[in-house]
């Protein structure tokens, strides 16, 4: 179970897009090539965002680190 958390926590956003990116293909070829094309946007904003939120926790755990850090050697 925890082999299974932890890849999901890693691949969520890949996982994701490419459900997205299934619903997209499925609506376009269903007539609907509008609501396709929309939903096909999705992707790679869900991508993006992913790397945002990843960004910042780095950012977030860079600076915490740094901060322990100088108090150690204090």
């Amino acid at each position: 179970m925890e082999k299974v958390k932890f890849y999901w926590k890693l691949y969520y956003p890949v996982i994701l897009s490419f459900l997205s990116f299934l619903y997209s293909v499925t609506l376009w070829f269903s007539g609907y090539q509008l609501e396709g094309i929309f939903v096909g946007i999705w992707v790679p904003s869900i991508l993006a965002m992913a790397i945002c939120i990843r960004q910042r926790r780095n950012d977030y755990y860079r600076a915490l680190a740094a901060s322990r850090t100088k108090k150690r050697r204090k």
